[in-house]
């Protein structure tokens, strides 16, 4: 509560009572929550990004690294406690993405109560247009993901101390359903991306033509690169690179 005194009352000082907003769940608090936590998403996706390529050197190095995140922190933290606070960070950073992008898309329609008829509709970029159901896709990814391989309950090896082996297995030629659904997920993070990282660039300050263009390009190139660098795998492996 904010208590404030009405100056224009002419004999008497008028207590009048405001409630004021916190600043976190403000337009530009709720902005930067959806900042900060989208560059934590990206830097993610960029070093799992790096990770993963790491299958291309060979059996024993990827499967080394994979143990190595396992024992990250220790002995400091017990074994695979540090995925496990990873993990939780991350579904707070994407649970608190989502809340402040609806947040934020309700009090937008909210501005706009009345439709006008003879206004043309504006046309949206396709990513723009499909952040919902792209939102969805990108969930039940995860999910699966995670049943996949990182728990191995939905992997036809699921073998723990063998991730190099349970990669194969996973996008194996036969399984091309799996590749497809994978293929799908990350062109879908691709399109939300450029969609993200456009509209980042832009708070940047790239609000001249010029900055425009350059902020297309930065956002086009860095969701090409990382669809490109999580296709690789699953394609190597239905391919045969990979074995």
């Amino acid at each position: 509560m904010h208590w404030t005194t009405d100056r224009s009352a002419p004999s008497v000082g008028l207590v009048v009572i405001t409630r004021t907003r916190s600043p976190i769940r403000s337009n530009v608090g709720l902005k930067a929550v959806m900042a900060v936590t989208g560059i934590l998403l990206v830097l993610f996706l960029i070093v799992h990004m790096l990770g993963n390529l790491k299958i291309f050197t060979g059996e024993t190095s990827f499967d080394h690294y994979a143990h190595w995140l396992r024992d990250i922190g220790t002995p400091l933290l017990p074994h695979t406690w540090y995925l496990w606070i990873q993990r939780t960070v991350l579904t707070v950073a994407v649970v608190a993405h989502i809340v402040a992008a609806t947040v934020l898309a309700r009090r937008a329609r909210a501005a706009r109560p009345v439709k006008y008829a003879h206004r043309k509709k504006v046309r949206g970029s396709y990513a723009a247009r499909t952040m919902r159901w792209g939102g969805v896709i990108i969930l039940l990814f995860v999910i699966y993901h995670i049943l996949d391989l990182t728990t191995g309950h939905l992997n036809p090896q699921g073998d723990a101390s063998n991730p190099y082996g349970n990669v194969v297995a996973d996008f194996a030629p036969e399984r091309w359903y799996v590749t497809l659904f994978y293929t799908l997920a990350i062109v879908t993070v691709g399109f939300h991306l450029r969609h993200g990282a456009f509209s980042a660039f832009r708070s940047l300050g790239q609000q001249t033509p010029r900055g425009e263009r350059r902020a297309r390009a930065g956002a086009l190139v860095l969701a090409v690169g990382l669809c490109a660098g999580y296709l690789a795998v699953p394609f190597a492996v239905l391919t045969g690179l990979v074995s």
